[in-house]
């Protein structure tokens, strides 16, 4: 069977925010590879496309309730819990690093989650926020349906500067510091996240709609989502 590449995938992306940075606060991105048929080149947070075994991995600590609201307003076929588990898989296999509690896993641990649970964690969602939506313009060689998570870097269970355990899909692993992010090359969405991300630690609230970049028809539109 064929797969269309280019055919719109469920993913999920990851910002790490981390408060103690010594340039103030910080947010982890890697760079693609100029060979990469998405975003080549480009500065990005941790993430990817949704693997069907996501939906099968029991999750230590659910969703925050808001959250876990918005992700069932906007994902009707269920796939919210599996969304925030393809973010913390992503996270694990780009960066290395865990975002998980102490535990052991009852029964098969997928082949794709082997390396995180010999650290004897397993995934919880309980410090993901969903704050963003955006739907890739037609047209590109790939195609997502991305829902942004928003994390903070004390949350997660290890040594945040220590990606030795990472894979090579993203080099340049770095705590950029929100006022220099803008610097680099960055795709079009991660600018408009970071804007998201800067205005959320202004208020210091929980944002009462999330916003939605929606690319499935001929032209662009833009939403909140409550």
């Amino acid at each position: 069977m064929t797969i269309d590449k280019s055919a719109l995938r469920d993913a999920a992306t990851l910002i790490v925010l981390r408060r103690d940075h010594s340039e103030g606060p910080a947010v982890l991105m890697g760079l693609r590879g100029a060979t990469a048929a998405f975003m080549p080149s480009k500065h990005v947070f941790p993430g990817g496309a949704l693997d069907p075994g996501d939906s099968v991995v029991p999750l230590a600590a659910p969703l925050p309730d808001a959250s876990a609201r918005r992700l069932a307003q906007d994902a009707p076929d269920g796939i919210g819990p599996a969304l925030a588990t393809a973010a913390i898989r992503e996270l694990w296999e780009e960066t290395g690093l865990i975002l998980g509690e102490p535990g052991a896993w009852e029964g098969p641990v997928p082949e794709d989650w082997a390396g995180f649970a010999a650290t004897g964690h397993r995934p919880s969602a309980a410090g993901l926020r969903f704050i963003f939506r955006a739907i890739t313009p037609p047209g590109r060689p790939r195609r997502f349906d991305a829902r942004f998570f928003l994390a903070e870097a004390r949350a997660l269970a290890c040594d945040p500067d220590d990606f030795s355990r990472a894979s090579d899909e993203l080099s340049l692993l770095q705590w950029v510091p929100l006022a220099q992010a803008r610097e680099l090359n960055l795709p079009f969405i991660t600018e408009v996240v970071l804007a998201e991300v800067q205005a959320q630690l202004v208020s210091g609230t929980e944002p009462a709609t999330i916003p939605f970049f929606d690319n499935r028809g001929p032209r662009a539109t833009f939403a909140r989502l409550k």
